[in-house]
Order: C-alpha cells, then sequence, then structure tokens
C-alpha cells in the first residue's frame, strides 16, 4: 500500500546522478471518490474544512467533484471533504 502525504514532494534519482523534477502528491481517497460516483445525479450534504455545502452531484474527477448548488456550479477538492450525506 502506497502512503501519500500531502504538500511534499518526492524526488526521485534519475540515472548518472541527476536529480529529476520534484512529483507533486495530493491525497485522495478512492473509497470517497467511488461513493461520490454512487451518488451521481443525487442531491448530497458535503461537510468540508471550510464547511458545509448542499447540492446535487453533477460530476466526479479524480481529485473533485462538481455540485450544482441552486443553479451555481461549485467544484470541491476532494481531499478538503470531511464527510458525505445522501439526501
Amino acid at each position: 500500500m502506497n502512503h501519500y502525504y500531502p504538500m511534499h514532494h518526492h524526488y526521485m534519482p534519475h540515472h548518472g546522478g541527476h536529480m529529476q523534477q520534484p512529483l507533486p502528491v495530493t491525497l485522495v481517497d478512492p473509497c470517497v471518490v467511488d461513493a461520490l460516483k454512487a451518488n451521481v445525479g443525487n442531491y448530497v450534504v458535503l461537510e468540508t474544512t471550510r464547511g458545509g455545502i448542499d447540492g446535487c452531484i453533477a460530476d466526479v474527477k479524480p481529485d473533485h467533484v462538481v455540485l450544482d448548488a441552486r443553479g451555481k456550479k461549485f467544484l470541491v477538492r476532494i481531499c478538503e471533504i470531511v464527510w458525505i450525506m445522501p439526501k
């Protein structure tokens, strides 16, 4: 199992001893992505690190969810979601 640490860069040695460019690592839980995908088209409440938002899940990408909240589209980073409550 791989461990991911947000906001860190990993350096991979290159043949010849030179260092390659840092690779950004993001923290995304595949189980949360699956739960969001199972609720596309459904009304949900998302609690994020910045507060709650409710709306209909319009789309799910590997790193964010598109939430339609009363006609306005919000892109919520999955790593910021604390919990999901289907309604």
